[in-house]
């Protein structure tokens, strides 16, 4: 039976449309606070787990106890990188362009297809591994760009794609765990763990926790709601209705909500550069989307002429 097969109670199109519209506000609301970005991190995660933890449950709680020894090692580890991710990332627009920042980080699936052909075996299609290479001459020409505007740009490009790297190897560390804990209870631990590096770190560098104004507080409540909740919680779920492949090309829709926002709220114009990689990126990417949603559909059509 197709697992996605069953009605969602709602049309995919309009969570769908609601998460990708989220996303693009994450870069906006870190240039927005004036805290360190391992502080805006903290809170976010805080405020996601108070959000989520009414609906945890004693039976979700419970099913804790089921989780294996070497999960918790691979749990931690996702905790871990997606904290190093919001790090250096975050961190990246405060030397980069919003466009720039968000159009590398969309590079994410090209890392996970990487490390999944490594590490899983996974086939490569030709048309995967050419979107591949137009996504990465597209970020080269967007670095280009940004090295003739001046040292800190190509710092902040460096960041955000080290960032990049760093939740995708959060992510194929999730698609190990997924295959035996459930998505919420996976999302409870991981964001948990996130919270107590950030904290660890903040104790480390000696970065002030509290006593800072209304308008941060607003701003750490508006990361978690926004493009946590409203965001990537609303993708986990849709992925029991929708092809994986349809929930990936979000990553297109935050560089283009975000340098839109930028424009608008910044003032930070979008470059020639800019245009050209931000144009090889997203029909790279758009060409591995394809390829992987005909690899999902394969299977589906010999069951269903079986």
């Amino acid at each position: 039976m197709n697992p996605l097969s069953q009605k969602p109670p709602v049309a995919p199109a309009i969570p769908l449309l609601v998460g990708m519209i989220a996303i693009s506000f994450a870069p906006i609301l870190v240039r927005y606070s004036d805290a360190p970005v391992s502080v805006q991190g903290m809170w976010r995660m805080l405020f996601t787990l108070a959000l989520m933890l009414p609906f945890a449950g004693g039976e979700r709680l419970r099913a804790m106890r089921a989780i294996k020894p070497s999960d918790w090692w691979l749990l931690l580890g996702a905790g871990f990188f997606l904290a190093l991710h919001f790090l250096l990332w975050m961190a990246s627009l405060s030397y980069t362009s919003i466009a720039s920042s968000t159009l590398i980080l969309s590079l994410e699936p090209v890392f996970v297809m990487i490390g999944a052909y490594f590490l899983f075996k996974d086939r490569l299609a030709r048309k995967a591994l050419a979107g591949l290479g137009a996504a990465l001459i597209g970020i080269a020409i967007v670095g280009a760009g940004d090295s003739g505007l001046s040292g800190d740009a190509l710092t902040g490009d460096l960041l955000s794609l080290l960032g990049t790297i760093a939740v995708a190897v959060n992510m194929l560390l999730a698609k190990r765990i997924l295959e035996r804990v459930p998505s919420f209870l996976y999302s409870l631990v991981v964001f948990a763990v996130t919270a107590v590096c950030f904290f660890l770190y903040n104790v480390a560098t000696g970065a002030d926790m509290t006593g800072y104004p209304p308008r941060e507080w607003l701003v750490f409540a508006g990361l978690a709601i926004v493009p946590t909740v409203l965001g990537h919680l609303i993708f986990n779920w849709l992925l029991r209705y929708v092809k994986p492949a349809t929930i990936s090309m979000s990553v297109l829709a935050e560089p283009v909500g975000a340098s839109i926002l930028g424009l608008f709220l910044f003032g930070e114009a979008i470059g020639v550069w800019q245009l050209a990689g931000g144009a090889c990126v997203i029909a790279g990417l758009t060409l591995y989307m394809r390829s992987e949603a005909e690899a999902y559909d394969r299977p589906a059509e010999r069951n269903a002429q079986e």
